[in-house]
């Protein structure tokens, strides 16, 4: 299946309620509004294709640049390459959910996600914690380092609340990660989340949100779902 091909399949996927939705939450034009779950029977014929990907993502649309997050090979992508998506990701659903997730399953994640965690740039920043969540969420525990780790939740406990907001709303991701999906620091991260205690986001013209990651890991913990590994990062 070909670049315009694909660009067709997605613009007949869309939806206007979801194209206000995406827009409201900071996607700009080009956009189709497209439900994620619509794009797997395109996926499936496609599979991986690094070269289509790279098309797509270089679009600007935001559902091109999703889908290419898909179908994308992150075990041929550089730390260049990511470094180009990343610029590209202009806000926190691409950011969190395309870059970070695709990222997630190369094997320099970590190494790029520290630096993104180093840049003081919001979203790179926001993207770096959020790929510790998507790893911590799939990969065994004994692929990571608890001392780093640890140091990790000591930084989130000092800078969290003075963050810019998308990397408030990652951190608070990181700290209920571990917490479910890292057995050896789950009591850390326990009292990592209370010292925390309460984090306001401001979300522009919306209400800010108040998070509340303690709550949060109860709640998961009543379900019995610590030590919670996803099967797949990627849909």
């Amino acid at each position: 299946m070909d670049f315009e091909t694909v660009m067709q399949e997605l613009e007949a996927l869309s939806n206007e309620r979801l194209k206000k939705m995406y827009i409201g939450n900071g996607a700009q034009e080009p956009l189709f509004g497209v439900a994620t779950g619509k794009m797997k029977p395109i996926s499936k014929k496609i599979k991986i294709n690094q070269p289509l990907a790279e098309k797509l993502y270089a679009t600007g649309n935001y559902d091109a640049m999703y889908f290419a997050g898909i179908i994308a090979d992150p075990m041929a992508m550089t730390e260049a390459d990511f470094d180009r998506w990343i610029n590209g990701a202009y806000f926190y659903m691409l950011s969190d959910y395309v870059v970070a997730v695709t990222l997630a399953e190369a094997g320099i994640a970590q190494v790029i996600a520290d630096k993104w965690i180093a840049s003081g740039e919001e979203l790179r920043m926001s993207a770096g914690w959020s790929c510790y969540c998507w790893l911590l969420g799939n990969r065994p525990d004994s692929e990571f380092s608890t001392s780093k780790l640890s140091s990790m939740l000591d930084q989130v406990e000092k800078t969290i609340h003075d963050s810019p907001d998308r990397t408030k709303s990652a951190m608070n991701n990181f700290i209920y990660t571990v917490a479910i999906s890292y057995l050896p620091l789950h009591e850390k991260a326990i009292e990592t989340a209370k010292a925390v205690g309460p984090v306001e986001m401001n979300r522009g013209k919306k209400k800010n949100s108040i998070l509340q990651v303690s709550e949060n890991i109860q709640k998961e913990l009543d379900r019995g779902k610590l030590g919670f590994k996803r099967k797949y990062v990627r849909c």
